[in-house]
């Protein structure tokens, strides 16, 4: 029987892949795989070759099946595929003073949000902490030999944005966290979950020790336009999301972001920005306004150029802090609504 990926294994725990060995051996380990991530086993250079060889060369809890760049390089995508065949994909973000991994918390999505591709294939199942934070540590090891030009290299940023809905699968998805933050040593406010609107998920997040962002994908400023693009407004209707997100503000006291995608006809209209506006400074919210990305299951178009700057506008004269978000990574299905495009279509 093989042994399994470390990063499947709690780091309290990993003594259990090194029996006979002083506790030391396994302190060794999980510098390796959480403080300095390697590529192999081979560049762990301090542990004795006997070990290297009983941990195996199934390092990683997944196999690089595609490894694209977009962007001049500033952009890059994983696909990642488990032992069960299921497919994982993580997208790395390069700018001048950071470096944002966006990860994935589930194997393809539940939510069905009408415009994004990962909800159009369905859900499959939860991902592991361990195959949450190994996308983090492939990347710090990954950029570690291959750095991106004009950026740091490490991942300073982590945002839970990929596939799936990260407070749908909450107890893996704060492992996650915690390994992140108290084995890793990641700043908890480098982090960023994202949610559609998982009210309870959202609670629970508040209670937790780490002051992490919350960003809320709205879409809409009132149930009936948000029920048409987010089905889960029908459990958990606008009001209610809003509170949970005023509660996690006064429990955390960070600023939550509203996340917006702008489609053609369906959100566009200076009546939602003027809604979402007053949402905004009622929850002393930052909206993160994106244009939509197409996917081929939906009709669905982004808005003109004109109308994006204008949504934009009237947010900003109806007093509302909000930012046009650059688009990365459209060309090779990177960019926000298109995780799992390329695998689920080829």
């Amino acid at each position: 029987m093989s042994t399994p990926s470390p990063y499947l294994v709690a780091p309290e725990d990993l003594a259990t892949l090194l029996p006979g060995e002083p506790s030391f051996r396994a302190d060794q380990l999980r510098t390796w795989l959480y403080r300095d991530p390697v590529l192999t086993v081979d560049e762990m250079s301090n542990l004795p070759a006997s070990i290297r060889a009983s941990i195996g060369e199934d390092l990683w809890p997944f196999n690089v099946e595609i490894d694209q760049s977009a962007d001049q390089g500033r952009t890059r995508k994983w696909l990642f595929r488990t032992p069960d065949g299921a497919a994982i994909e993580a997208v790395l973000m390069g700018y001048r003073k950071r470096t944002t991994l966006c990860i994935s918390s589930q194997v393809g999505c539940a939510m069905g949000c009408t415009f994004c591709a990962t909800g159009q294939f369905g859900f499959e199942r939860h991902l592991e902490a361990g195959e949450i934070v190994a996308q983090v540590a492939y990347a710090n090891a990954f950029i570690r030999r291959y750095p991106i030009p004009g950026s740091p290299e490490r991942v300073t940023n982590v945002v839970y944005m990929g596939m799936g809905e990260p407070l749908a699968n909450y107890d893996r998805v704060r492992e996650s966290l915690r390994r992140l933050i108290e084995v890793s040593g990641m700043s908890a406010r480098s982090v960023t979950v994202s949610t559609v609107g998982v009210v309870p998920g959202i609670e629970r997040l508040a209670g937790e020790p780490w002051p992490v962002y919350l960003a809320v994908s709205l879409h809409g400023a009132d149930d009936e336009t948000r029920s048409r693009l987010v089905p889960l407004n029908d459990r958990y209707p606008l009001e209610s999301v809003l509170e949970a997100c005023r509660r996690y503000f006064e429990a955390k006291g960070r600023r939550i972001s509203i996340e917006w995608t702008l489609i053609d006809g369906a959100n566009d209209s200076d009546e939602q920005a003027r809604k979402l506006a007053k949402i905004a400074k009622r929850i002393r919210a930052h909206v993160n306004v994106i244009a939509l990305n197409p996917t081929p299951l939906s009709d669905d178009r982004p808005s003109a150029d004109s109308r994006i700057h204008g949504f934009v506008e009237t947010l900003i004269a109806n007093g509302a802090n909000a930012t046009l978000r650059e688009t990365r990574g459209q060309e090779i299905d990177a960019a926000c609504g298109q995780l799992r495009l390329r695998s689920a279509t080829e």
